[in-house]
């Protein structure tokens, strides 16, 4: 691991800090040192999605009053990004700033490290991070780590599909889904792009799971609601293509909501095709497994999602490239060490096999993993984790949506108006919550905006260029 010439040249640049210039850890020392004499314990949180934020909130409640206990979160980004709400930012049915929560508004003793991981040394209990401009370094060292890097995309090795294809994981991918598609309205809205319009409004989805089916919903009324306001187009040059290898869509909520679901999208213009698979993006064509190609110049892909490099780097017991943990979210061969979310198997006692990567299991993770943290830390006992899925909700457009609640099966507008209730309620912060409901309230009276905002970073040259490298550091 440490034979890596990248995470050399990191710990070549952490060995000539200035330790001065080091940011305060939380126990009166810089980071890279041993720690000072009043330190009990130090926590790292590797990851700000929901099971890192919920770890980091749930043991500052636990330590309110051990001052002696530092409790640092390590994040790629200093927002806490709703996810569940991504796809209609993608499909402006909310601005960008109503779903993301600053950190320093979350969390008020937990201290925050905005940067890139560079390495896990899990031998010498430590953590190098770079940040900055120059991207100096910073190790960080531990007597509890919680991992929580959840994962990266898998774009399973086909050819094309890595440079074509747009995601949907971060608000950077949604606000560059809603600019794409406001862009090429635009363009196939001219009179020189006239022969080439076609391509320019196909949309292909690929993935008919939650993530998949709610982003081309979104983005099919979203296309189709603008085309009025473009006087050389009309709704015959849409077309938006879901692409599923399973006979039906949303499998995760059994057949007959996935059914439901694919009439209610087929009945609004959108394209189904099932049990087929993309094999290969080339010149602006789709390949499909069938042997069917698609001209679209917008690929989504939302087909599957791969171990995060750093993870897979870790000498560790792993199941399906995710960390195996004991039923305490502590890996057994290294004490101190906790995972949870979707870079963790979990066993769960009831089925035998083990609990679903989704939101509401990594929240409660985040709080068990931080309970027994805190019990090892104070002296108590800890707990296993056990937790059952309440229920699986998706919204599909048009104020319509599916929903499998307490085992009962919701369909149509009450399932819509379930999910945005749920949603919004979970959605943390109250001044969120407003920002969200106002969207949502406005959005019933008005019609969407159209406006393609971007802007250039000049920092970006300090970017790393290595895809690999921006994957191991999107922080679930």
């Amino acid at each position: 691991m440490w034979n890596n010439p990248q995470v050399s040249r990191v710990l070549g640049q952490t060995n000539q800090l200035d330790q001065g210039e080091n940011h305060e850890d939380g126990c009166g020392s810089p980071p890279g040192s041993s720690g000072g004499t009043d330190c009990v314990s130090r926590v790292l949180i590797l990851g700000g999605g929901f099971g890192g934020i919920y770890a980091a909130i749930e043991l500052e409640r636990a330590l309110r009053v051990r001052h002696d206990v530092s409790i640092t979160l390590v994040t790629r980004d200093n927002y806490f990004l709703f996810t569940p709400m991504l796809h209609e930012v993608a499909a402006s049915d909310l601005e960008m700033n109503t779903i993301v929560n600053p950190l320093h508004k979350m969390l008020w003793r937990v201290k925050t490290f905005t940067g890139n991981i560079e390495n896990i040394n899990l031998e010498q209990r430590c953590v190098v991070v770079t940040h900055g401009f120059d991207r100096h370094a910073h190790e960080l060292s531990y007597d509890h780590l919680i991992i929580a890097l959840g994962s990266s995309t898998n774009f399973f090795g086909l050819p094309g599909i890595q440079d074509a294809a747009l995601t949907i994981k971060t608000l950077d991918d949604a606000i560059e889904l809603r600019n794409r598609l406001i862009t090429h309205l635009e363009e196939a809205n001219s009179e020189c792009a006239a022969g080439e319009r076609q391509p320019l409004l196909t949309f292909v989805v690929v993935g008919a799971g939650f993530a998949g089916v709610e982003t081309l919903g979104g983005i099919n009324d979203f296309v189709r609601d603008a085309i009025r306001f473009y006087p050389n187009l009309t709704a015959e040059f849409v077309r938006t293509i879901l692409v599923s290898s399973d006979e039906f869509i949303l499998p995760e909520l059994g057949s007959k909501l996935g059914a439901y679901a694919q009439r209610k999208l087929a009945g609004r213009g959108v394209e189904i095709i099932t049990s087929a698979r993309v094999t290969g993006v080339r010149d602006g064509i789709v390949e499909l497994s069938d042997g069917r190609t698609i001209s679209a110049t917008t690929l989504i892909w939302a087909a599957g999602n791969a171990p995060n490099p750093l993870v897979a780097a870790l000498p560790m017991p792993k199941s399906g490239g995710r960390i195996l943990v004991n039923e305490c979210l502590e890996v057994e061969e290294f004490p101190g060490v906790w995972a949870l979310g979707d870079c963790a198997s979990i066993p769960d006692r009831k089925t035998g096999g083990f609990h679903p990567p989704t939101a509401q299991h990594a929240i409660r993770e985040g709080r068990c993993a931080a309970r027994n943290i805190a019990a090892d830390i104070v002296g108590g006992k800890r707990k296993a984790f056990g937790f059952s899925t309440l229920g699986r909700l998706a919204a599909i457009g048009r104020r319509s949506g599916v929903a499998n609640v307490f085992g009962l099966n919701f369909s149509g507008f009450l399932a819509w108006w379930l999910w945005r209730t749920i949603y919004l309620f979970k959605l943390p912060r109250l001044e969120k919550k407003v920002r969200v409901a106002l969207d949502w309230t406005l959005d019933l009276c008005f019609a969407k905006d159209f406006a393609c905002v971007t802007t250039r970073n000049p920092s970006s040259t300090t970017a790393s260029k290595d895809s690999d490298e921006k994957e191991a550091n999107r922080a679930a």
